[in-house]
């Protein structure tokens, strides 16, 4: 499958934190093509595994990117047929009014987020953000026929289908992180003509948003000798400080700090330099919030890696990312893997 028509499958679909299952069928048939083994485990992550050559000591890698995106959540029906929300998951209360929207019932069913009418404001109102508590979606329907088709706790997604913009970016919902998901869709295509040592477990994780939960028990599960999370960095824009943000098109961000192992990431900079990969610097000097914090921490500790792909306008419906860099850390990505062996493996992994 064209990794554009992935891409677009994956971020036209839905898949909130704790209702990822939506997207089940739609990754597991492109995954299952170039894999091993594919499988579901009890929380709902979806690991593939593509074995190695010659692996008599079965070193095994961990890739990881989150399939669950942020969304809203039913939290009440009004006697008038409005419907009050919450969030799931990390959401920017100034970026929901007046969006269109989709409540996921016993049937998908369109609708609006509105507010009062600025023209109906009191003076003191005008100059505050609204809040999500003060917004309701509107349906059209009376609170007789609403009760039909939705129920409390049922989720909300943005309406929202990806648009390519000029050159080769392109804007949508969710891209945080089903840009990860497809640049390990790429990356394991790009193995099946390579020859390498690792079995290689492709996870595309569940309720990351919520507390990085999948990885946790994924990584449990699987024990690797090397974690890598894929996820999205922040991408620049004039407002934004240069040395918190990545450059669009200029390759992923290869992360620097305590959530990450020196030795593997030196081992990471050299192949990208080695294969003429652009790669950029991101500096973060706690915890990544992404995946590769709960995977380092799992068991014993596991060495872990993150590549992050910028992205421009995170956790929003209009979010942005260049198809070079998830191309490029597709390539990282399986150039790194190519060059782990049991023969090399503890050297890198020594302090």
């Amino acid at each position: 499958m064209d990794i554009n028509n992935f891409l677009e499958i994956l971020t036209n679909g839905s898949s909130i934190s704790g209702h990822e299952y939506r997207l089940n069928d739609k990754i597991s048939s492109a995954f299952k093509i170039y894999t091993d083994d594919i499988y579901i485990d009890n929380l709902g992550n979806i690991i593939a595994l593509k074995k190695g050559r010659n692996n008599d000591s079965n070193l095994k890698i961990m890739m990881a990117a989150h399939m669950d995106e942020i969304g809203l959540m039913v939290k009440y029906i009004e006697d008038n047929g409005f419907i009050k929300f919450t969030n799931i998951g990390g959401i920017d209360p100034r970026t929901l009014l007046g969006q269109e929207v989709i409540v996921h019932g016993n049937r998908d069913l369109y609708g609006v987020i509105g507010s009062k009418p600025p023209h109906l404001q009191e003076a003191s109102e005008m100059n505050k953000t609204i809040k999500m508590e003060d917004m309701i979606i509107d349906l059209g329907y009376s609170k007789e026929e609403v009760e039909k088709y939705i129920n409390i706790g049922d989720v909300i997604t943005i309406k929202r289908k990806l648009r390519a913009l000029q050159g080769k970016r392109l804007t949508g919902k969710a891209l945080d992180d089903k840009s990860g998901i497809v640049a390990m869709y790429e990356c394991i295509k790009e193995l099946s003509k390579m020859e390498y040592e690792a079995d290689v477990y492709f996870v595309s994780t569940v309720q990351e948003e919520v507390g990085m939960r999948g990885a946790y028990t994924s990584t449990f599960d699987i024990n690797p000798d090397i974690g890598i999370s894929i996820d999205v960095g922040f991408g620049s824009t004039p407002e934004l400080p240069k040395e918190d943000t990545l450059d669009m098109g200029k390759g992923p961000g290869i992360t620097l700090g305590g959530n990450i192992h020196p030795g593997l990431r030196q081992q990471m900079v050299t192949i990208a330099e080695e294969y003429n990969i652009p790669f950029q610097t991101e500096v973060t000097p706690g915890p990544t919030g992404t995946d590769a914090r709960a995977m380092q921490i799992t068991r014993s500790g596991i060495p872990t890696l993150c590549l992050s792909i910028p992205l421009r306008y995170m956790h929003t419906s209009v979010e942005i990312v260049d198809m070079r860099d998830i191309k490029n850390t597709a390539k990282l990505l399986a150039f790194f893997i190519a060059s782990i062996s049991n023969e090399n493996l503890e050297g890198l992994l020594c302090y």
